[in-house]
């Protein structure tokens, strides 16, 4: 056996095709030769992927990151992350090389990265699948926030109870998140204020929740969280977690005196439940919430 695994990690260095693969939290945990070589990596380096991105964007090696705002342009990537089993895209790097890679998700969360070099595909074919790509992200992305989209988060939901009727997965949490007194905020600050308020709280979100999670805006200022094979209470504890950044941030350094907060109605997935039923519930729930004080989290 030892020397079966010794044979396939020497084939994976000596074959150009590009293979990583990264752990629950997002860590890289091996990687081939050409993987490292394409993304600036040492041989001993097994860092996030968030920090495999950030150290590109700032050394312009490895992957090209084109934006203006290297924050907004990560929260959008991430956003979209492991939230389907497998998905493909390509990637243009500074020596030159364009790369199709594939995104494969294990059932306990792992992902398995495998890419090729396509630089060779004609020019024509190459701008009509990079304005493909672009589309598809804009049909799946919140434009004010940069998080997903009412329609990629219940398109997850949809898939994430396929997987659990079909038993792939145990069950799984749904939360419903709205930001407390929105109205007020824009009052005092205006709509540009209340935009400021609603990019803080995703950025929270995006900090504080799994890769395998996926969060969206479905709508104003509420929110949805979807905890893939997560117990109620751990699905708790990481909303109230999340509750209690909000409480914490100062989304205006000159008006230090504000805070805000956002209540949660959260269930969990119940066998034989449609996505509706499962929606409507944590939506009672969230209501519960806001009757009994707000700033807190509720579950039926």
């Amino acid at each position: 056996m030892d020397s079966l695994m010794e044979r396939v990690i020497a084939l994976q260095d000596a074959t150009p095709v590009f293979i990583a693969l990264f752990d629950t939290n997002d860590r890289l945990r091996h990687a081939n030769r050409a993987f490292r070589e394409a993304f600036n990596l040492a041989s001993d380096a097994f860092p996030m992927w968030g920090d495999i991105l950030r150290a590109n964007y700032v050394d312009r090696k490895g992957l090209i990151i084109t934006t203006t705002d290297y924050e907004a342009w990560f929260l959008s990537a991430q956003s979209r992350r492991g939230k389907l089993p497998f998905r493909g895209l390509e990637l243009d790097l500074h020596d030159g090389r364009w790369i199709w890679m594939t995104e494969t998700v294990q059932d306990d969360g792992w992902m398995l990265c495998v890419g090729s070099d396509i630089t060779a595909l004609r020019q024509n074919q190459r701008s009509l699948r990079q304005d493909r790509d672009i589309a598809q992200r804009a049909a799946q992305t919140d434009e004010l926030t940069g998080t997903a989209n009412r329609r990629f988060v219940f398109a997850n939901l949809d898939a994430q109870m396929e997987k659990v009727q079909k038993g792939a997965e145990g069950p799984f949490g749904l939360c419903v998140i709205d930001i407390d007194f929105f109205k007020a905020i824009n009052d005092r600050f205006g709509h540009q204020g209340g935009d400021t308020v609603l990019r803080d709280f995703v950025k929270i979100a995006h900090s504080t929740i799994r890769r395998a999670d996926c969060f969206g805006r479905v709508g104003g200022e509420e929110f949805m969280l979807i905890m893939p094979r997560t117990a109620l209470a751990d699905c708790a504890g990481m909303v109230e977690r999340l509750l209690e950044k909000v409480r914490a941030s100062c989304p205006f350094p000159g008006a230090t005196d504000f805070s805000y907060s956002c209540s949660a109605g959260l269930s969990l997935y119940q066998p034989g439940e449609t996505a509706s039923d499962l929606y409507q519930r944590a939506d009672r729930a969230l209501y519960a919430a806001k009757q009994n004080g707000r700033a807190r989290v509720e579950w039926l």
